[in-house]
């Protein structure tokens, strides 16, 4: 079967561009695959990062692809259109989290599919997502207009779908382990070259936004060193401004319990951190899934989160980690609290190295071939 995929992908950055390299290599295994990405993603007024490109050694998320779209440039997308129809391919997937690319998806996927035998699939992260917008559901059903399929990977985000599209076709696919940055080195040589010692540390990964509870959690911290002297490492660019975390945290007294790198960690970089870390915590007020909890799991690293969206689905509470209220920073110092003084971690983590087996891209690669036929 031919198969192009539409997305991010190297030398563009970021989760969505590790998720498509990682897709590539589980379908090209069986298929022919090409991948088609963007020659410009975001206009950079719009991109609050310091840079859209991979920085670092990209190798184990480097794929082979076409700069052809401009997400502001419609003749590109008539051009990425053509291009794909041209080759004739039997489907067409686009990685779907953000409704700006919805009149972008939706061009290309109608010019592609016209007068052919294209199908086209959707892989939703999000229906509509958390920080919304005008035009969000507008954009959203002109792409999803054009679509014969999607997965869905958190039955919040099924649920979410089928609301916004009765009779979809949809099917679920719990979203894969992201297994691209190395395997897990040992904790002492993650630390010494973090410069961290003994003790337990937590670790919040990826880009802050408002969203994902920073706050809460700095909260969660100040009541938790009360009884445990847990560390903090916040690794990740501040989408929503730095210095009001940095004034919580002097203002909390954290300084020397939370350690802060405000920017993006290379591909390369990033097992150090897990490495180092005796758990994950999400302390989202919202989500529909988080690919955090994925990398977590490669590590075998168990997970702290709330219960939103699909987290709940992915962490279990006392067996893969702990689940607590959401936006409650009492009820998020208890759950770490009992995650360092009441669980056996060893057997959290056993748990974990278990329960990843059923995050694979073959499990991915089989339902797109399901919604091709």
């Amino acid at each position: 079967m031919k198969i192009t995929i539409v997305g991010t992908a190297y030398p563009l950055r970021g989760g969505i561009a590790q998720y498509v390299a990682l897709l590539f290599r589980a379908l090209a295994a069986r298929h022919e695959v090409d991948v088609v990405t963007f020659s410009r993603q975001y206009p950079a007024f719009l991109y609050p990062g310091r840079t859209q490109k991979e920085e670092g050694d990209p190798e184990s998320f480097r794929v082979p692809a076409e700069a052809l779209v401009d997400s502001v440039n419609p003749l590109t997308w008539l051009g990425a259109g053509r291009r794909i129809r041209r080759r004739g391919a039997d489907l067409l997937v686009f990685k779907y989290w953000l409704p700006f690319f919805g009149p972008c998806f939706g061009t290309i996927a109608r010019i592609a599919r016209r007068g052919g035998r294209t199908r086209v699939v959707y892989i939703c992260d999000n229906v509509i997502p958390h920080e919304r917008r005008p035009g969000d559901r507008l954009f959203t059903r002109f792409a999803f207009g054009a679509a014969d399929g999607f997965v869905v990977q958190s039955h919040a985000v099924e649920r979410e779908l089928h609301a916004f599209l009765p009779g979809a076709r949809a099917l679920y696919v719990p979203h894969p382990v992201y297994h691209g940055f190395g395997d897990a080195v040992p904790a002492a040589e993650a630390r010494a070259r973090l410069g961290l010692g003994p003790g337990p540390v937590l670790l919040f990964f990826g880009y802050v936004r408002r969203y994902k509870g920073l706050d809460v959690l700095l909260e969660a911290m100040a009541v938790v060193r009360r009884t445990l002297d847990v560390r903090l490492l916040v690794v990740g660019e501040f989408y929503d401004g730095e210095e009001p975390y940095r004034e919580r945290i002097r203002s909390l007294g954290l300084e020397s319990a939370v350690r802060v790198r405000s920017d993006y960690v290379p591909n390369d970089e990033v097992k150090y951190y897990f490495s180092a870390a005796d758990g994950v915590v999400l302390p989202y007020t919202s989500a529909t899934q988080s690919g955090i909890a994925q990398i977590a799991y490669h590590f075998d690293l168990p997970v702290i989160a709330t219960d939103v969206g699909g987290l709940a689905e992915v962490v279990r509470d006392g067996e893969t980690g702990v689940v607590t209220a959401p936006g409650d920073p009492a009820a998020l110092a208890a759950g770490i609290l009992r995650y360092f003084t009441a669980l056996d971690r060893e057997n959290l983590r056993r748990a974990v190295a278990q329960e990843k087996s059923r995050y694979s891209w073959d499990a991915l690669v089989a339902a797109l071939e399901e919604l091709a036929r």
